[in-house]
């Protein structure tokens, strides 16, 4: 991976949607070479997808939450993985070492969908214990920051 794919990778985080011309404009390249090089770039699953980034509020579901999950002794954790989707509230989940098992973000409409989503944790998925936290604000560090040199 050379410096112009980097540029193309930095880019593309920036807006997925970039054509090949607009991004072979701001590398100095044609549309075709710079297609080429994303093709390489997804081909070595450098480039795993291309997804909206929804406003979870938007929704209704302004309230965000980190929970840490330690399970019961003797749950499947990969039943517990394969339950998940199920859980709509559940928008991501983390397989962690050290004292929790999983981290898991939760969007919420409130305090009481948040505690609904809890109760159906511990009672159908296996959840001892859980320890969650308000999320006030997400600080923008995008993924572009491993791209520098």
């Amino acid at each position: 991976m050379d410096r112009i794919d980097r540029q193309i990778l930095t880019i593309l985080l920036t807006d997925g949607r970039a054509t090949y011309q607009e991004l072979g404009r701001q590398v100095r390249l044609s549309a075709n070479t710079v297609a080429d090089r994303v093709r390489r770039l997804q081909a070595a699953g450098v480039v795993r997808g291309y997804r909206a980034e929804l406003n979870l509020a938007a929704f209704g579901r302004g309230m965000e939450l980190l929970s840490d999950i330690r399970l019961r002794e003797g749950v499947d954790r990969t039943a517990f993985e394969e339950q998940l989707p199920h859980v709509p509230q559940v928008v991501g989940a983390m397989r962690l070492t050290g004292d929790y098992d999983y981290q898991l973000r939760v969007a919420c409409t409130d305090a009481r969908e948040f505690e609904t989503v809890i109760d159906r944790l511990k009672a159908d998925f296996g959840v001892r214990e859980l320890r969650s936290r308000l999320l006030l604000h997400e600080v923008p560090l995008g993924p572009d920051r491993v791209l520098e040199p």
